[in-house]
């Protein structure tokens, strides 16, 4: 059976694992925004997405842009947990997921360093 949790401790869960991101690359984010909500309207089990322009393919030219965004999934992320801690889990997994997608790093690579 799925976990309950109020938004607001999601929010916590989600700021949480954003302060688990090393200084090095926490100050090399660049326009990126980490918002929560629901579900992924076209993927309901999605857990998290990254929709921007990757680091690694910013060019000279790049600027204007509106930051890029990463979600996170609350309602999926919930179906899939039973405890708090399976939250806390999936949630430092998926953000930092994403965050790499924001540093141009693909799936295939995260699988393979096990944050698939």
């Amino acid at each position: 059976m799925p976990i309950e949790m109020t938004r607001q401790r999601f929010e916590e869960l989600v700021a949480d694992a954003l302060d688990l991101i090393p200084n090095t690359f926490a100050t090399a984010m660049d326009n990126v925004v980490v918002l929560v909500e629901d579900r992924d309207e076209h993927d309901p089990s999605l857990l998290g997405l990254y929709h921007g322009i990757a680091l690694t393919e910013r060019m000279s030219d790049y600027g204007g842009f509106l930051p890029d965004r990463i979600f996170i999934y609350r309602s999926a992320i919930l179906d899939i947990c039973e405890t708090e801690d399976d939250v806390v889990e999936e949630v430092a997994i998926t953000v930092v997921h994403e965050i790499a997608h924001h540093f141009g790093i693909d799936d295939e690579k995260l699988h393979e360093l096990g944050w698939g």
